[in-house]
């Protein structure tokens, strides 16, 4: 687009603080930061250099529990969540009362899922109490979240991209084997229409989070509910599926963005 671009690494010093002041190795109009570490994101902003998306946007989606808190209370359903109760000793053990409220509310099987995680390698399905339990001994130590399982969406989702508010293009996920649909795991992908509905939830969660550009996972449930929202989500397999040009259309808003911005 005639916007000339480097590519820099976060261990490359871009951004640190020294005497109390941040200091910036960048002379740039704006960041595309597509990673999830929000820290030199936060002091990039701090120097008035344009970061998308946002390093606030970023940390809400990066923690999954944090997601559905943002997004509680403002119209957009999603599926009955419970943050779960972090150890801070690996030898403490969780409540039994907790784990029977869990068990009394959401049933089996019940969904747990790390809030830091991606490609659908840290969810996981527990069957049974025994199973349940063994799983939160084991991730006790880091924060997660309990869902309930919404079996009508088991393995199928749709993954809707929203660029600058609006929601551009959409993929139907499938995996036959995995309760899980992500492309990583072996999901089939396939071009998808965007229901008006699930277009407007999933702008409308765009722009509660603040986001630039996002992948909003919606479960296909009757009504459908998000399930999550990516802040920096892949898109070749979209591109692939859909044949449109995600990267082209991110691109633009950037541009379209900057050009508005005052100059620094």
């Amino acid at each position: 687009m005639g916007v000339e671009t480097e590519t820099a690494a976060n261990d490359g010093f871009a951004a640190y603080v020294e005497d109390g002041r941040v200091k910036c190795g960048l002379t740039s109009d704006f960041v595309l930061y597509f990673d999830k570490e929000r820290i030199v994101a936060r002091l990039l902003e701090k120097v008035g250099i344009r970061v998308f998306n946002s390093a606030a946007a970023t940390e809400i989606c990066d923690d999954k529990m944090l997601t559905h808190a943002v997004l509680a209370d403002n119209g957009i359903l999603m599926p009955d969540t419970v943050a779960g109760p972090m150890c801070y000793a690996p030898e403490a053990k969780i409540d039994d009362g907790y784990i029977r409220r869990v068990v009394a509310e959401f049933g089996f099987p019940v969904v747990v899922k790390e809030c830091y995680g991606s490609f659908g390698e840290q969810v996981y399905l527990c069957d049974d109490e025994l199973s349940l339990r063994c799983k939160l001994d084991e991730i006790k130590t880091k924060p997660y979240l309990l869902q309930r399982y919404e079996q009508a969406s088991s393995g199928r989702d749709l993954r809707v991209i929203v660029i600058g508010g609006k929601a551009v293009c959409a993929m139907k996920r499938v995996n036959a084997d995995d309760f899980r649909s992500n492309a990583a795991r072996g999901g089939r992908c396939e071009a998808a229409a965007i229901p008006d509905d699930v277009a407007d939830m999933c702008e409308r969660a765009a722009k509660i989070i603040g986001l630039d550009y996002c992948g909003v996972d919606v479960l296909l449930t009757d009504p459908p509910k998000i399930i999550e929202v990516n802040s920096n989500a892949m898109f070749e397999a979209m591109e692939r599926a859909t044949g449109i040009n995600v990267a082209e259309l991110y691109a633009a808003h950037i541009v379209n963005t900057v050009v508005k911005l005052p100059r620094r």
